[in-house]
């Protein structure tokens, strides 16, 4: 079993009630270890306003790879 916890996170508003949630996320495993990683997450606003999410991706936190993966966002 795995449990995760939320390090860190920002939101990025767009549309009516939709975000980006951008996290640094700790995997924490069973035998002790843990693993870091970032997570970039699509998500709207419920009326309530509790958190949906919709689609999810996860970035190792290799330095090169985030560089690589911000140039292209620009670049695209």
């Amino acid at each position: 079993m795995v449990d995760f916890e939320t390090v860190d996170f920002k939101n990025i508003p767009f549309g009516r009630n939709n975000f980006i949630e951008i996290a640094r996320k700790k995997a924490i495993l069973e035998n002790g270890g843990a693993n870091e990683f970032i997570s970039i997450s699509r998500g709207y606003f419920q009326a309530d306003d509790t958190k949906r999410y919709k689609n999810s991706v996860t970035v190792p936190l290799d330095e090169d790879i985030r560089k690589q993966i911000s140039e292209q966002l620009m670049n695209i």
